[in-house]
């Protein structure tokens, strides 16, 4: 079983265990106990992407623990104090890690209880909790980031404590992807794999670029927000259905790309409207072309 933590902008959301599977009504994620959280950017983005990806891959849907938090941090903690208490009894093959607050002390707990299972699960981290992951000096202990080049300053800044204090040299822009990626290397701030998203996608397998992914390109997906929810959804959808993570992230990165082109999309589109469409990239002939690429 996969699951996907994360959380919702809205304070009043009481934490949603990892009970059951998820199901997609429209533009709306439906939880195990009939609650709907609306598909926007964000978590409930990646989730609704990763059940559809995961439907059309014919592995099992994951399962999503989701906290409400407006940036207070409360419903976060709550998450991590559910996951630390819960860790056995879900023993998930595959975790997710997406926007939560990044508190470091939280963080090491989680991280500890899942380090004691008897099989530790796969970690992918993205938002928040790559940040905490980071700023702990633990982002070795994973197995996925996928950051845009903005967090990847972050990641090479090995003074920062969060995004925010990123160092001015540090210029978050394509081009200077290579000197990010080998102060990140070169500092121990990154797990064995990175997906690095933006107008070319840098697909990192322990410490080597493995490929560089910049075709098709769609540029008004660069103005959606969402779009790299997508992606991370994506690459988790392949890694629960048993992909190796660097053809997983290829995988990802193309497929991406492939549902852009069928879209068509305004810098106004909704991301829920290219999510509803993933059907239609994911086709069976399409992931058989995939699948003939993993070697």
């Amino acid at each position: 079983m996969w699951c996907i933590a994360g959380s919702v902008p809205d304070a009043d959301f009481s934490l949603a265990p990892a009970d059951g599977p998820l199901r997609l009504d429209g533009a709306t994620l439906r939880l195990p106990d009939g609650r709907g959280v609306t598909v926007e950017r964000g978590t409930a983005a990646l989730a609704a992407t990763a059940l559809l990806a995961c439907e059309a891959l014919g592995t099992d849907v994951p399962r999503a623990l989701l906290a409400g938090d407006i940036g207070t941090g409360d419903g976060s903690r709550r998450l991590y104090a559910w996951l630390c208490d819960n860790a056995a009894r879900l023993a998930p093959r595959g975790l997710t890690f997406h926007y939560l607050f990044p508190d470091a002390d939280w963080h090491n707990r989680v991280l500890l209880a899942l380090q004691a299972l008897p099989r530790p699960p796969l970690m992918l981290a993205d938002a928040g909790f790559m940040y905490a992951a980071k700023m702990s000096g633990y982002a070795d202990a994973y197995d996925l980031f996928t950051p845009d080049v903005g967090e990847l300053a972050f990641l090479a800044d090995e003074k920062a404590p969060h995004p925010f204090y990123t160092r001015g040299f540090l210029l978050a822009e394509d081009h200077n992807i290579p000197p990010l990626l080998a102060r990140v290397l070169a500092h121990g701030n990154s797990p064995r794999h990175l997906l690095i998203k933006g107008a070319a996608d840098h697909i990192v397998c322990e410490g080597e670029v493995r490929a560089v992914i910049d075709s098709p390109s769609v540029p008004a997906m660069e103005c959606i927000g969402g779009t790299g929810d997508i992606v991370t959804g994506l690459v988790t959808a392949f890694a629960a259905a048993g992909w190796p993570l660097c053809a997983a992230c290829q995988a990802a990165s193309r497929s991406a790309r492939r549902l852009a082109v069928l879209c068509d999309p305004r810098p106004d589109t909704p991301v829920a409207d290219l999510i509803r469409r993933l059907p239609e990239a994911l086709t069976p002939d399409w992931l058989r072309e995939l699948d003939a690429c993993r070697g």
